[in-house]
């Protein structure tokens, strides 16, 4: 069996101290006196460490979906919509959404002979009359 580091030993009390905090990274890096930084280089460096990181994520946010569906046992009626907006999509619950297409009317000008740009000129001019 290798030896263990002391960054391999860091590394199982930084999670160890992520999972407590439930993925928040800074307060599991002062929990074990880690630098971010430090945090973060190992994060990038290192895939192991980077998928036991995400697992922890994923446990935060199986935490987080559990006291939402608490909310929801409770009659919370926001926690309710909350839910149906982000996981109830497929069954139409979406908000309606305006999609406003936005044209750049230079470049369209452009493309204009001049008899077309006084044409539309005076088009303007009506509407702005009326």
């Amino acid at each position: 069996m290798a030896n263990r580091t002391k960054s391999d030993i860091l590394k199982k009390e930084l999670l160890g101290a992520l999972e407590k905090s439930l993925g928040i990274v800074t307060t599991a890096c002062k929990a074990c006196q880690v630098a971010r930084s430090t945090f973060y280089d190992w994060y990038n460096n290192d895939l192991d460490f980077k998928a036991s990181v995400d697992d922890v994520g994923e446990v935060s946010l199986d935490f987080a979906e559990s006291k939402l569906l608490e909310q929801i046992s409770a009659n919370n009626s926001t926690a309710t919509i909350f839910y149906l907006k982000t996981k109830g999509k497929k069954r139409g619950y979406v908000e309606r959404s305006e999609v406003v297409n936005r044209v750049d009317i230079e470049t369209e000008l452009q493309e204009l002979t001049d008899a077309q740009l006084y044409e539309r000129l005076n088009e303007l001019r009506n509407a702005v009359k009326n």
